[in-house]
């Protein structure tokens, strides 16, 4: 078995056919727009520009709705808008929303293909320490190195009145379930860790980190899984245990033991004849 995010083609498919599959975005939709607003109500106080940091931004899908939701609580304030993110077909998907979307005049958008550790070096390297209002990480900490470092880094950058948002999967979800009882045989690499938002609430406590959790309830319909040779079903398994092509290499042993705990209450619920993931996210927002 090798890790799947070394393949990063078949990445890039397995996490489109996740979306298509799961209530991700329009928890993390909701969430922006009832809770983001109070989330940053002071972060351009007085400003007449605000700089925000993306750090694996993906596609941009996500970042679009916390800018709008921005320029909503700041009009007409300039908000500079940097990105780091280390595929090229996420960046160039990124490209082509934004020149769809309107109303973004006033945010000024750069692209850094790098990862958040290359970002960390380059910055050194050129002596640079700029500082930034809003700093958010969705679904990214599962593949930084050092996660407790990079928190540390990125925290350092925070301006005063600012926040650091971070998204990844709550320690109650059906993944936590699954990455504790079966990480340790699936093809854990340097590239990818498995952590949940408990992971990262001590983390922060061990840091002395003043932070705040959101819970989104989310799921994922897995029902095709249990198809075999059904490609997305083949994908989402993929996706699920970060194992490129999971349903042909892995040990029969294996395979069986998580098909078996996915349909477990642990993990999943089934509902009018689907089997329903357990998806849920965290959301964390540490103060400066």
């Amino acid at each position: 078995m090798r890790s799947l995010i070394t393949n990063r083609s078949r990445y890039v498919e397995s996490f489109r056919v996740f979306l298509e599959n799961s209530t991700e975005h329009q928890c993390m939709q909701e969430f922006i727009e009832k809770q983001l607003p109070s989330v940053i109500s002071s972060i351009g106080n007085g400003k007449s520009t605000i700089n925000i940091l993306s750090v694996g931004g993906g596609a941009g899908e996500i970042d679009l709705l916390m800018l709008s939701k921005v320029r909503a609580k700041y009009p007409g304030v300039t908000i500079n808008n940097e990105v780091i993110e280390p595929s090229a077909e996420q960046i160039f998907s990124y490209k082509e929303r934004v020149a769809k979307t309107s109303n973004l005049e006033n945010i000024k958008f750069t692209w850094h293909k790098e990862t958040a550790h290359e970002y960390e070096s380059r910055m050194n390297a050129e002596k640079e320490s700029k500082k930034w209002d809003f700093i958010h990480m969705v679904q990214v900490l599962y593949y930084v190195k050092d996660i407790p470092a990079t928190i540390r880094y990125f925290h350092r950058l925070l301006e005063a009145q600012a926040k650091l948002l971070i998204i990844l999967v709550s320690g109650t979800s059906g993944s936590a379930t699954l990455w504790k009882k079966y990480g340790s045989r699936l093809p854990l690499n340097d590239l990818c860790s498995y952590v949940t938002s408990a992971d990262i609430e001590a983390i922060l406590d061990s840091a002395g980190l003043k932070h705040q959790l959101y819970e989104l309830p989310s799921h994922m319909d897995i029902t095709s899984c249990f198809t075999e040779g059904n490609t997305d079903g083949e994908l989402l398994l993929d996706f699920l245990t970060e194992a490129c092509e999971f349903a042909k290499t892995a040990p029969p042993e294996l395979k069986q033991q998580i098909m078996e705990a996915l349909r477990k209450p642990e993990c999943s619920e089934e509902r009018d004849g689907k089997v329903l993931f357990n998806n849920n996210l965290s959301v964390i927002v540490v103060e400066p």
